[in-house]
């Protein structure tokens, strides 16, 4: 793994763990409520950690793919609460 997929799935893995954590804990019509709160600190922590890495390069990308990266795993979770709903 390069070291630009290492800061870009992390942030993926922070949305995936929020999104679970947010079925679990909350019912059905709490997720339109929670999974933007949800997004928002993925966008929040995307741009910290590449904040943190000090490479001018790619910046702008790689925000791109780990805010996108998020975007789809909260969608997934999404459809995964309406589908069981």
């Amino acid at each position: 793994m390069t070291w630009q997929w290492a800061s870009i799935a992390p942030i993926w893995a922070l949305a995936a763990l929020g999104a679970a954590l947010v079925l679990v804990l909350r019912p059905v019509e709490g997720v339109l409520t929670w999974f933007p709160i949800v997004l928002a600190l993925a966008t929040i922590a995307a741009f910290l950690v590449q904040l943190g890495i000090r490479r001018r390069e790619g910046f702008v990308t790689r925000v791109m793919v780990s805010v996108t990266g998020a975007v789809v795993v909260l969608g997934a979770a999404t459809a995964v609460a309406f589908a069981v709903a």
